[in-house]
């Protein structure tokens, strides 16, 4: 059996879940690597990520660099003396750190590669429809997500499921098959797989605002997936128009109603109880909103409080 010393690299809150599972085994966390602190909310206060607060609660040492291949940072990761690297959601390595250990560097993806390779896996999983998804360990090389494949397991996505829940769910599914790969690592089991690609291969490139527009002309089900493939973040939005004037609507939660019918599409349709967006084949019921310098909140307290014009569209 090897005796690992583990460098761990990540830096939101789908990574603590692994570097706590790897930290609670048998094996020893050398070092975790995440990234600087930042200001964010209204005051810009410095903030912290989610595996360096982890990591400092449990007396790990902690290196923030802003720059992969400064010479200090290169010597200070040397001095850890780590024998083996795991990297989960964090930023593409410069070769020369990824060859540095001895057992090689390997990664934990949210996807059931060579499928989704990039930024978004979870989120693209869902917009396309996907029924299944899962994750993948395999050995970085120089491109991105393309390295030999270690270890896969795969989950089904639910009808209804958004990219939190699966999100979730991926988060609990990866930090096993972690361990697992682990393991297998230090009992000299590991036997790889390289990954074929063909033109049916699909992309998790990263999401942008106009990517979060939600187009109104397209099927039922790609307006469904769309919105919880968004959800909870970055959102899928609209522009809605009524009583002359145009609101930002985000919306976290609809649900599809399929039936006939000669509104225009896009038309809003509101009663005491209920807000549809009439589509080809159907309407999209929205069940979760929020609006601008408001929370999020369920449709009828947004009733409560808005009256909606005859003629309101969304678009």
């Amino acid at each position: 059996m090897r005796k690992l010393r583990i460098v761990f690299m990540g830096t939101p809150d789908f990574a603590v879940t692994t570097l706590d599972t790897i930290n609670k085994s048998d094996h020893e966390v050398v070092g975790v690597i995440t990234a600087p602190d930042r200001p964010a909310g209204r005051g810009r206060k410095l903030q912290q990520s989610a595996v360096k607060q982890y990591a400092l609660a449990n007396d790990l040492t902690v290196l923030q660099p802003k720059n992969l291949k400064s010479e200090s940072f290169l010597e200070e990761l040397k001095t850890l003396n780590a024998n083996l690297q795991i990297v989960v959601a964090f930023r593409m390595l410069p070769k020369v750190v990824w060859q540095m250990p001895e057992y090689g560097t390997f990664n934990l993806h949210a996807s059931l590669l060579p499928n989704y390779r990039g930024a978004a896996p979870i989120n693209w999983a869902i917009i396309n429809g996907e029924s299944k998804t899962g994750v993948t360990t395999f050995f970085i090389d120089d491109k991105i997500d393309t390295g030999e494949i270690i270890l896969q397991k795969e989950i089904s996505i639910g009808k209804n499921e958004s990219a939190g829940e699966l999100h979730d769910k991926l988060m609990n599914l990866g930090a096993n098959l972690t361990l697992e790969t682990v393991n297998l690592i230090a009992e000299d089991k590991v036997t790889t797989t390289k990954q074929v690609v063909d033109d049916e291969i699909k992309s998790a490139y990263k999401i942008f605002k106009e990517t979060c527009q939600i187009d109104w002309h397209k099927s039922i089900d790609e307006i469904h997936n769309h919105i919880r493939g968004m959800s909870p973040y970055p959102t899928a939005h609209t522009n809605l128009t009524t009583n002359g004037e145009t609101i930002f609507l985000k919306i976290y939660k609809a649900s599809m109603l399929r039936e006939s019918h000669s509104n225009e599409i896009g038309k809003v349709i509101a009663t005491k109880k209920e807000l549809k967006i009439a589509v080809d084949l159907g309407y999209i019921l929205l069940e979760e909103i929020q609006l601008p310098g408001k929370k999020r909140m369920p449709v009828a307290a947004l009733l409560n409080g808005l009256k909606l014009s005859e003629n309101a569209k969304v678009g």
